[in-house]
C-alpha cells in the first residue's frame, strides 16, 4: 500500500469515530460504551435524585424536551464521588452563553474553579468576552490552563444553535479535552504545585484526587444531553 493510501484510510477512520460519537442516539449509550462501563446520568427525562444532589440545584436545571437546561444557574453536582474517569457530553450554546462542567468538586455550595477544576463552557464568539483572559476561554482549566484555539475554525466550537461533543479525561493529574474530535486541552497540573496558578488565585481544588462532577450555571440557558462518564478508577 502506497503512504498516501494509508493516510487515507487513517483520516477515513478518525471522521468515522467522530461522527458516530456526534450522532448517536442522544441520552442512551451505545453498545459499546455500555460494554467500556459507561454509566448513562441523564436519560432524557428526569434528572434522577438518586444520580444527582441537592433539590435545589436539580430544581434549577429543568429537563425540557429531552435536555438539561440551566435556568437558575448554581452547581449541579453528582451524589457519587470520581477520581480518574472519562466524562462525555453534548451542549448547546445560546448566544453570549456561558457555563462550565465541574470535575473533582468539594461540594455543591464551593466554588468548583476553586474548590475542585471547572472546565469551561463559553460561546467563545460573543461579542462580550472577545478580552478575556487565555484561561476564560471554552475547554480551559478555569483559571489555570488555556485551551488550544483557532479562529480559522471557530475554536472547534459549532456555529451558536448546534450541539458540540465533548470529552474530558482525568487521569491522576493529567487533565484532557476533546471538543468535536480536537484535542484543546492536554495538561499535567502537578507542576502548579510548584509554581503559581496564571490567574493568580489560590486553587486549594486543584490537586484533590476525587470529587463530584456536573455543571456550573450562570443563569444562561446553556442545554446539555448524552451525559455519561465512566469510572477509571
Amino acid at each position: 500500500m502506497t503512504k498516501t493510501f494509508l493516510l487515507a484510510i487513517s483520516f477515513t477512520c478518525a471522521f468515522l469515530f467522530v461522527t458516530t460519537a456526534h450522532t448517536q442516539e442522544p441520552n442512551v449509550l451505545t453498545t459499546e460504551e455500555k460494554a467500556q462501563g459507561f454509566e448513562l446520568l441523564f436519560d432524557g427525562k428526569v434528572l434522577s435524585p438518586e444520580i444527582w444532589q441537592d433539590e435545589k440545584s436539580i430544581a434549577g436545571y429543568p429537563v425540557e424536551n429531552g435536555v438539561i437546561v440551566c435556568r437558575k444557574g448554581g452547581n449541579l453536582l453528582t451524589k457519587k464521588e470520581y477520581g480518574d474517569f472519562i466524562f462525555r457530553c453534548e451542549f448547546r450554546l445560546p448566544p453570549g452563553g456561558n457555563n462550565g462542567v465541574g470535575i473533582r468538586a468539594e461540594a455543591v455550595n464551593k466554588t468548583a474553579a476553586y474548590y475542585g477544576m471547572e472546565i469551561q463552557v463559553l460561546d467563545n464568539s460573543a461579542e462580550q468576552y472577545k478580552t478575556l483572559n487565555p484561561y476564560q476561554y471554552h475547554g480551559s482549566i478555569y483559571g489555570v490552563v488555556p485551551a488550544k484555539r483557532n479562529a480559522e475554525k471557530n475554536d472547534y466550537q459549532k456555529p451558536v444553535g448546534e450541539w458540540n461533543y465533548q470529552e474530558i479525561t482525568a487521569q491522576g493529574s493529567r487533565i484532557k479535552v476533546v471538543l468535536n474530535g480536537e484535542t484543546i486541552v492536554d495538561a499535567d497540573i502537578a507542576e502548579f504545585k510548584t509554581k503559581p496558578t496564571p490567574d493568580g488565585e489560590n486553587h486549594p481544588g486543584l490537586h484533590r484526587e476525587q470529587g463530584f462532577v456536573g455543571f456550573l450555571g450562570h443563569n444562561d440557558p446553556v442545554e446539555f444531553r448524552s451525559v455519561r462518564i465512566k469510572s477509571l478508577d
